[in-house]
């Protein structure tokens, strides 16, 4: 027994030293990524030309940043798994459903580690710039998914027992042992790896996980995506340029929120609002579509206000449901008004141009803070919270107290709109701009520093595996031909604007009930996207409707990100809060139609306002 006590103890503090060195490789990989870009940065604007080699050893950084990520992020909260289903089974069946959930977690974990391991076996030649061999990109990869299958055994066992542990090690191998076999069957891969990872998603599996074990399942029947073409492709998706600023967005923000920033700008928005009927929520929605511009992450600020404002909306009145639903519904702005990750996604899926895109964002956050302030107003009932009108010298005094942080979303937009700076610049220069503002306010130590790292890199990996994983499945529905299909299904009703528009909302507000966020645009953007441009729209405006409307679904079942992540925190029931948010949901529901008739308006539009303007 003694021995048994101390083997366990052994394994536990194992998996923990294994889990903060992989959090201390992150968090220094990202701070070296950050070094070189804004060198890089320094050097072109300061000497008139940047380094030849800057580009590409950052891509490498953000691939070993993935890589080393990817184990944390497979079993840890940012799984991105769905158990929505599985609570609602009996003990019995709980342990089943997690048990395959594992298996098929352990399945893509080896098809990163084999798929990798052939790909760095195979592959030659060197970097066009560094001369680093290829290979390495890949045995990166491959490291990942031996790290992620030990981190995920030594994580069911303890949560659960080793005996789980043995049975979800052993179902995994056999389910990757499929994969090897040959079968004689004539069926659409595509289908198969949808229904397969629908299934996984469905039993809790994690999201990047059932994504790869599901295309990997189709080889047996003819897929086009052996394990090294999956790995391939999935490094492809992740290595473009574009997409380092995501961890440099989440980098900037988490260092605003823990250097106070945030709490300067909710005094701000106090002294705006503060007096009107439901102040405290309505001074919570201006103060997140503030924390917008500086953040670019609904989860973020979600987790952020449930540990700030959630507490003194409960203290001033407000049911913590409602409290928690008015903490979500308001959340979804950072991922609408720029900086917003989501649309960094969304550009790197379609090629449509960020700077753009950031414009719409703006409109569009415009239009649904006015929604959501309409809501409050009339869903809020029975507290008394409004605070005496602010004169304008309190004002004032907040105001200059908050403009570092909205300087920040002012520099970023701004810079990337007329091209000052590119996108990635201008999130290094956004983490250069908090280090800057926080020094001087003498607001964030070393520690903070620190925090702020390992906290930013484990999301950026997070991200960017799900972006790797979703590479593959994106390729098998093109080969597939969706794109036809979804063409043919979005103009059942006609090819014109207003028919499209419609329709193409309804897919997607379908599809976002059982999709993340993140995975709908990764996945769906490049298929209705053609379809929007044959139609007539603009599109770009398409691009900002389509992740409006896929935002909203943080608010609802079964998924609602924002609800679980505001509920988990304040320890409110989700069931609550989505009941409770249904006001909120209901005007966001009416701006996304207001945004679709004005985008299928805009075609006949658009002459009359070039001939005014």
């Amino acid at each position: 027994m003694r021995r048994r006590v101390e083997t366990t103890g052994a394994l536990d503090r194992a998996e923990a030293r294994l889990r903060a060195a992989l959090e201390i490789a992150g968090a220094s990989i990202l701070a070296a990524l950050f070094g070189v870009v804004m060198v890089a940065v320094l050097r072109r604007y300061l000497l008139g030309g940047g380094f030849v080699w800057s580009d590409e050893l950052a891509t490498w950084l953000f691939l070993a940043l993935v890589s080393v990520g990817a184990p944390l992020a497979v079993t840890g909260p940012l799984a991105m798994r769905l158990d929505v289903v599985v609570k609602l089974l009996p003990a019995g069946g709980r342990r089943v459903a997690g048990l395959l959930a594992e298996a098929i977690a352990f399945q893509g974990a080896f098809v990163l580690a084999m798929g990798g391991a052939s790909v760095a076996m195979l592959v030659g030649g060197s970097s066009t710039v560094l001369g680093l061999p290829e290979w390495l990109r890949f045995a990166g990869f491959a490291g990942a998914g031996g790290l992620t299958a030990l981190l995920l055994f030594l994580h069911i066992r303890r949560e659960r027992t080793l005996a789980d542990a043995l049975g979800a090690l052993a179902l995994g191998l056999g389910l990757y042992a499929l994969t090897r076999l040959h079968c004689d069957v004539t069926v659409t891969p595509s289908l198969v790896a949808t229904l397969f990872a629908g299934a996984g998603l469905l039993l809790g599996a994690p999201l990047p996980a059932a994504l790869l074990a599901g295309v990997s399942i189709t080889a047996p029947l003819g897929g086009l995506m052996p394990e090294p073409a999956i790995v391939q492709t999935a490094v492809g998706g992740v290595g473009k340029f574009l997409l380092l600023a995501i961890p440099f967005f989440l980098l900037a923000g988490e260092m605003l929120t823990a250097g106070g920033l945030a709490e300067r700008l909710i005094r701000f928005a106090a002294t705006l609002v503060g007096h009107w009927r439901a102040g405290l929520a309505q001074t919570a929605l201006v103060s997140s579509a503030l924390f917008s511009g500086a953040s670019g992450s609904s989860i973020a600020n979600a987790a952020f206000g449930a540990k700030v404002m959630a507490p003194t909306l409960v203290a001033r009145g407000y049911p913590p449901a409602n409290a928690a639903a008015i903490v979500a519904g308001v959340s979804i702005l950072d991922n609408i008004i720029p900086p917003s990750i989501a649309f960094l996604i969304l550009a790197s899926a379609t090629n449509l141009s960020v700077g753009s895109l950031l414009v719409g964002g703006f409109v569009a956050g415009g239009v649904l803070t006015l929604a959501l302030a309409i809501g409050i107003h009339l869903s809020v009932r029975g507290v008394v919270d409004a605070a005496p009108k602010a004169s304008a010298a309190e004002r004032g005094r907040a105001l200059i107290g908050a403009l570092p942080a909205i300087g920040l979303g002012v520099v970023i937009v701004v810079g990337i709109r007329f091209g000052v700076v590119t996108v990635t610049e201008a999130s290094a220069l956004a983490v250069a701009y908090a280090i800057a503002a926080c020094l001087v306010l003498r607001s964030l130590g070393v520690r903070g520093v620190a925090a702020a790292l390992r906290k930013a890199a484990g999301e950026s990996a997070a991200i960017g595996l799900l972006i790797g994983a979703s590479a593959p499945f994106a390729f098998l529905l093109a080969v597939d031909r969706v794109s036809a299909q979804m063409a043919e299904l979005v103009t059942a009703f006609g090819a014109g604007p207003l028919a499209v528009t419609l329709l193409a909302n309804l897919v997607l507000l379908i599809a976002g009930l059982f999709l993340d966020i993140g995975a709908a645009i990764l996945l769906l953007a490049p298929l209705l996207l053609p379809v929007a441009a044959a139609a007539g729209l603009d599109p770009i405006q398409f691009g900002v409707v389509l992740v409006v409307n896929l935002m909203i679904h943080g608010l609802t079942p079964p998924l609602g990100i924002l609800v679980y992540v505001v509920s988990g925190i304040m320890g409110v029931p989700a069931s609550a809060v989505f009941r409770a948010v249904l006001p909120l949901l209901g005007v966001l529901l009416a701006a996304l139609m207001v945004l679709s008739l004005g985008m299928a308006a805009w075609p006949a539009l658009a002459p009359w306002a070039k001939a005014l303007f």
